[in-house]
């Protein structure tokens, strides 16, 4: 069949084949500054490992847990030789001290801010209780580096489609209504039927390619 899509597009990468490469303790243990990253945040409960699962359709390559906040590593997976998905350290239900957390937040800023490879940032958020006072902080320094950000509403499988629109929308109105919608989109997402995965991946093609 004759190829529909005249307009150039994004190479389209192949998420199945994605693997694991280092965990980083600290920023000055994070692989060479180069080729293209993207990074996955979120509130520790917010679904971010089972979302990076549902992706590359393996249950067991980003930790998923009981106990929300476990990992506390800069973990990055090799799409190819230059592009990587780097799973950010979850926040919010992790029992550290606040010492621990502060430097954290500072660890992370600095990696939003610095980070010369970084074309992107999913930020993922419960539908349920989207905007929490973390969301806001990450998309601020987002906005502030001007750093694109894409926010996945996840576990949308836990409203009907209307609910879940309806946040979308309220989503989208408050951040316009912050200022912090510059570079932003949102979407609706569920790991469990893997609801919006393809928006996703046309997302992630698109900061991943090479040649911008």
């Amino acid at each position: 069949m004759p190829d529909m899509q005249t307009e150039p597009h994004p190479e389209k990468l192949n998420y199945r084949t994605v693997q694991f490469l280092t965990s980083a303790p600290t920023l000055a243990e994070c692989p060479e500054d180069t080729g293209a990253e993207v990074a996955f945040a979120g509130r520790s409960n917010a679904g971010k490992s089972s979302a990076i699962n549902a992706l590359t359709g393996n249950n067991k390559l980003a930790r998923t847990s009981k106990t929300p906040g476990r990992t506390q590593l800069i973990n990055f997976f090799r799409v190819s030789d230059q592009q990587r998905l780097v799973d950010l350290p979850g926040y919010g239900y992790a029992k550290v001290a606040r010492s621990m957390k502060d430097e954290w937040q500072r660890h992370l800023a600095f990696y939003l801010e610095k980070r010369e490879c970084l074309r992107g940032l999913i930020l993922l958020m419960d539908i349920r209780q989207p905007l929490k006072e973390f969301d806001l902080q990450m998309l601020t320094w987002a906005v502030q580096s001007g750093l694109p950000a894409h926010i996945l509403l996840t576990k949308a499988d836990k409203l009907k489609n209307g609910p879940a629109n309806n946040t979308r929308f309220a989503v989208e109105k408050a951040l316009k209504e912050q200022g912090l919608d510059t570079g932003v989109s949102v979407q609706i997402f569920s790991s469990t039927k893997k609801t919006g995965l393809d928006k996703l991946e046309r997302k992630l093609n698109a900061w991943l390619a090479l040649e911008q």
